[in-house]
């Protein structure tokens, strides 16, 4: 495969291409709706903060600025996914131009097929569509890769600045952006290019950059009892080995899924190939891909590893499959783009009619607008709708508007939200999955008959749930902590 071509005009067929992919993104997340996690950081955006329990703010950074650039809708929400793509891609492109200097065309070449590749795979195809945490992130690790891959080619130190506030803003995305780092570190100590930059002050001056990026969700941390940082970490300390050949034959299941089979096996096969070269940049990029497969691998030991978490060396595996693909590449990238068609098709239009044990998008995204307002009719007017669940009570406060939401969990305590009257009554949504009633430490039940409602998409139901009369207890004061009033639409 050549390099790219550049018209009369300058502007190169891929990057037309590009903007054309972007632009049919954007189209389609429109249409998607919401899954929970979505709806539930919908709520971190409007009510920014320095840090939430389950992750960083920076998704809440990108959803906000998308509100305001397109709205409180799904695709407002969504903008920067696509957006963050393109640049992502261009970025990629450019570090494969770096990484092969001795001819413009062919580095451009090997850049391209990079993006090409990340962009076919699963995690992107659909990451761009639903915004989630690994959606800077991995726009924040191709930064990392390009600054390094400039940095290799004789760039100035101070692309170490660059790199440091990658590293920084991706730890803002997820804490799992310190791994490719600590490759960095490894490689810096390891060999004899790295320990010349070790020194000069520019690495550590990338570190003083990159302390500075997280130093707000540091000190969010440690004025709430550290529980972000306790509730990630404490994985760690996971240990059952005689599970361990499940766990890691989903760690490699899920890798085969998410970055489509074809592709997956390139990026092995890129990886021994890198490991093998003797380059500076093929040296660094090495450990920064080997370091957080080891430990995902460790963490197999003891627990399961989620499959969206290796996402975070996604962009240096593209670049280091992208030398080597040859033939190949055609039938990986149309594996990966049929299998986010096709997941996206059956998330919009349902061809196949299957029970939501099988269809992930009919138990993630089916039907959650019809249910939204089935709930705010039936629920008598002048109470509030709750949840005990928070991606329920996101998806509730964005569909069944403008019904007031109170959501009830003890997360929300964390959250700078009006906190509902102590003896608050409302109208509970249960999902039957979860047995039993309402949950008698936070719930007084009252009298009267328990609501059956069906969120349903094209005939299939997807989840059912009950709704209760409920009052809510004291749990000390005259407000309730555990529970938080929620912005709606």
């Amino acid at each position: 495969m050549t390099g790219p071509r550049t018209g009369p005009a300058g502007y190169a067929p891929w990057l037309v291409g590009l903007v054309g992919l972007t632009l049919a993104r954007l189209v389609v997340a429109g249409f998607v709706p919401l899954a929970p996690d979505e709806a539930y950081y919908r709520l971190w955006a409007l009510a920014p903060a320095a840090g939430y329990l389950d992750h960083p703010p920076m998704v809440a950074l990108w959803m906000r600025l998308g509100l305001w650039l397109g709205g409180d809708t799904a695709f407002g929400l969504r903008l920067m996914g696509p957006i963050s793509a393109f640049a992502g891609s261009c970025l990629l492109v450019q570090a494969g131009a770096c990484w092969q200097p001795g001819s413009a065309r062919a580095g451009r070449g090997v850049g391209l097929r990079a993006a090409i590749m990340l962009n076919s795979t699963l995690a992107l195809g659909l990451g761009t569509l639903i915004m989630t945490p690994d959606t800077p992130l991995v726009f924040f690790m191709t930064l990392l890769v390009w600054s390094l891959s400039r940095l290799c080619a004789g760039g100035a130190g101070w692309w170490w600045l660059v790199a440091g506030a990658a590293v920084g803003l991706g730890f803002d995305s997820k804490y799992t952006a310190l791994l490719p780092a600590l490759g960095v570190g490894v490689w810096a100590c390891v060999n004899s290019h790295g320990r010349h930059w070790l020194r000069t002050p520019w690495p550590w001056c990338a570190a003083v950059v990159g302390m500075l990026c997280i130093s707000p969700v540091i000190w969010w941390n440690a004025t709430h009892h550290w529980a972000s940082f306790l509730k990630q970490g404490g994985r760690t300390a996971d240990w059952q080995p005689a599970r361990m050949l499940t766990f890691l034959g989903e760690l490699l299941g899920g890798q085969v899924g998410l970055a489509s089979p074809l592709l997956f096996g390139l990026f092995a096969v890129g990886f021994v190939t890198l490991w093998r070269r003797r380059d500076v940049f093929s040296a660094l990029l090495s450990w920064v891909i080997l370091c957080p497969a080891l430990v995902f691998v460790q963490h197999a030991f003891g627990a399961r590893v989620q499959a969206n978490w290796p996402v975070v060396v996604y962009p240096a595996l593209a670049l280091a499959a992208a030398p080597i693909v040859s033939g190949w590449l055609k039938p990986a990238v149309a594996c990966g783009v049929g299998l986010t068609v096709a997941i996206l098709i059956q998330a919009v239009a349902t061809p196949l009619r299957l029970a939501p044990h099988w269809d992930v998008t009919l138990r993630q995204l089916g039907g959650w607008s019809a249910f939204g307002q089935a709930v705010a009719s039936v629920a008598p007017e002048g109470l509030p709708l709750m949840a005990d669940e928070y991606g329920l009570a996101g998806e509730l406060a964005f569909y069944a508007a403008p019904r007031s939401v109170v959501a009830v969990e003890p997360r929300w305590s964390l959250f700078a939200l009006p906190r509902p009257a102590c003896g608050q009554e409302g109208y509970l949504i249960r999902s039957h999955k979860r047995q039993g009633g309402p949950d008698s430490a936070m719930f007084d039940v009252m009298p009267g008959p328990v609501v059956s409602l069906s969120r349903m998409r094209d005939g299939m139901v997807a989840e059912t749930y009950g709704m209760f009369h409920v009052r809510l207890r004291c749990d000390g004061g005259t407000r309730v902590g555990n529970a938080a009033q929620l912005p709606v639409k």
